[in-house]
């Protein structure tokens, strides 16, 4: 077999076989086939695409190329979620202790931050002590005791897959829905959970910037789920503004807490974290129907069960579960700056890029993998889009280091005023 003739196929239009798709993984995992062929197919992918067989294929072989998870040994449908990300989604720090504490084992694999969006590994790491990185056995444990578990990748997991985006991101090859989809679910599957959830994000701070180019990526991840055998469900959703008032990661754990002991139960991000919940709840088997998997979501922040299962998970991996009640005991800035508006009128918009991108210069993002993050560092949004404002009112409180001078002008910058109210917007925008 060789590489000239898969990217000649696929050059002009042609399927390739999931023979010469694993031929050429694996050729890419182990080096034997160079980086310019790899990169060649990859752009001939990009414009020409994949059909759902296609990627399917490739999508089995980058799981196939690394270590998968059994999760067999755990009673029950085990139910996963992942979202494509965006500027203060932590959504699973709220919907994962929600699930376990409904009778639902949720093993969650997350990443780290990098540029303007944090990563749900940062987020836990606020925690003092909470181990982020767990060994297979500590991971089944936290399951099987729990029924929640949230561990960094670890590196024999879809190994080509970090091969394959390295070759994409120096290529100009990241936008194509099937190099996206095999990405993300290469990684899903070997994780061993039976169902998944998907919250595409889509808009302005988002990687998928319209409706259109959400629902085609949405489509396509569940498209191959289903050819797979698994239980999926997705939800696409909108991400322009921040999600919630806080950005920055041990800010977030605490908005993650305040929606967890029922606070926020109003706020877009609480609604969204609990749909999602009763998504995963719905495929689990734990309630027929959405209402009544809602129901449950909130008997379990009324009753302080998924409060009560967050404390077990953190304590049971290192952490101090102290800090979950007492937020003086997680990370803290140097100091909080207000930063206040200097004109009236309506909140029109809020750029949630803008701040992701002030909120990584303040510390709390990296501009590069090495970066050492502060945890104590962000951004809290004192205000939401369609609020009126009057000079002199809190906009944001930047919580950054001691001493640091700040200039409020670009957080000004980030919002949008008009003479006139506008109209909500619904969050979610389209379910598969």
């Amino acid at each position: 077999m060789r590489m000239y003739d898969l990217i000649y196929t696929k050059k002009m239009g042609g399927e390739l076989s999931p023979e010469q798709i694993a031929f050429w993984v694996a050729g890419a995992a182990d080096a034997s086939i160079p980086d310019e062929q790899s990169a060649a197919l990859l752009m001939a992918i990009c414009w020409q695409g994949m059909s759902t067989a296609e990627t399917l294929a490739l999508t089995l072989a980058m799981r196939d190329s690394g270590s998968r998870l059994d999760l067999s040994a755990i009673p029950g449908v085990k139910v996963d979620k992942h979202s494509t990300g965006g500027v203060g989604d932590k959504t699973t720090l709220i919907l994962g202790p929600i699930v376990a504490a409904c009778g639902v084992p949720c093993p969650m694999f997350s990443g780290r931050g990098l540029g303007h969006t944090g990563g749900t590994v940062d987020k836990f790491a606020a925690i003092p002590g909470l181990k982020v990185e767990l060994s297979e056995a500590e991971f089944l444990r936290s399951l099987r005791e729990t029924r929640f578990a949230n561990s960094a990748q670890t590196a024999d997991i879809a190994p080509a897959d970090r091969k394959l985006y390295a070759l994409r991101d120096i290529t100009a090859t990241v936008e194509s829905i099937p190099l996206i989809t095999a990405s993300i679910m290469s990684k899903k599957l070997a994780g061993g959970a039976d169902a998944l959830v998907l919250d595409v994000k889509c808009g302005s701070s988002a990687f998928m910037k319209t409706p259109e180019e959400a629902h085609t990526l949405a489509q396509s991840m569940v498209a191959v789920g289903r050819a797979h055998g698994m239980r999926i469900r997705a939800l696409v959703t909108r991400m322009d503004a921040p999600l919630g008032w806080a950005i920055g990661n041990a800010l977030e754990v605490m908005e993650s807490v305040e929606i967890l002991r029922g606070e926020h139960g109003d706020s877009e991000l609480a609604q969204m974290s609990f749909r999602l919940a009763a998504e995963m709840l719905v495929l689990g088997g734990a309630a027929p129907t959405l209402e009544e998997a809602l129901a449950q979501v909130q008997a379990s922040i009324q009753q302080g069960t998924a409060l009560d299962t967050l404390r077990r998970f953190v304590a049971l991996n290192g952490g101090d579960a102290r800090a979950l009640d007492d937020v003086s005991r997680l990370p803290q800035a140097g100091q909080v700056v207000d930063i206040r508006a200097d004109q009236g009128g309506f909140i029109h918009s809020l750029d949630g890029r803008a701040l992701g991108l002030l909120a990584m210069e303040l510390g709390a993002g990296r501009k590069d993998r090495n970066d050492v993050l502060d945890l104590g560092v962000g951004i809290r949004v004192a205000v939401r889009v369609g609020q009126s404002v009057q000079p002199g009112d809190l906009l944001f409180q930047a919580h950054t280091k001691a001493g640091a001078r700040l200039d409020p002008a670009p957080y000004r910058a980030t919002l949008a005023l008009g003479p006139a109210p506008v109209a909500s917007r619904p969050w979610l925008l389209d379910t598969l």
